[in-house]
């Protein structure tokens, strides 16, 4: 007769499931990876004013295998695709992305052959962060949404296959979805005229 049978059903593994998830989410160390104008906003944000230290993230990592979370902040080229893709199989497991601007969400307004459509083609992003730049008061917002996620990922034996799906399946998603066509009516657009 174990300690787990005197207790009622789920207790002891839910409070260290709660107490892993509050370490976690209270123990993320950033690799920032600034590319453009939005390098500027994940700076201020670790300025006095905003305090990112209040996170227990006043640590940016040297080295990606000391970081579990990168912020993309800008646009990212096509030469610089590999070396992201590079840093993150490097990076500590489990491991979170934000993606930071609109140029790294979406490619932004160069829609172009140099620049990646989106850091989500290379990287399974876990925030999106709209903004042209985002101000840093986002960036803390976003911050405290992941830290919710993590607090409240499952521990076990198949969280590790639970995560490969999900990155397997972000990484298959269509960053944008093709609007369906709308013809104009005719009477309408001679009114207009």
């Amino acid at each position: 007769m174990g300690l787990e049978e005197k207790l009622p059903s789920g207790v002891l593994l839910t409070s260290v499931e709660k107490v892993a998830g509050w370490a976690r989410a209270r123990s993320v160390w950033p690799a920032t990876f600034g590319l453009a104008c939005c390098a500027m906003e994940l700076m201020m944000t670790g300025g006095p004013k905003h305090d990112l230290a209040r996170f227990g993230m006043e640590r940016a990592s040297n080295t990606p295998r000391q970081a579990d979370l990168m912020i993309v902040a800008g646009r990212v080229s096509q030469k610089m695709a590999p070396v992201l893709r590079q840093i993150y199989d490097q990076m500590s497991d489990p491991k979170w992305v934000i993606s930071m601007g609109v140029c790294a969400s979406s490619g932004g307004m160069f829609n172009n052959y140099a620049i990646v459509q989106g850091v989500d083609h290379i990287v399974p992003v876990d925030i999106y962060l709209p903004g042209c730049p985002p101000r840093p008061e986002m960036l803390l917002d976003s911050i405290v949404k992941l830290h919710d996620k993590i607090e409240n990922m499952k521990l076990g034996k198949n969280r590790e296959r639970q995560i490969t799906e999900l990155e397997q399946a972000r990484l298959r998603m269509s960053p944008v979805r093709s609007l369906p066509v709308v013809e104009a009516d005719p009477v309408v657009a001679e009114a207009e005229l």
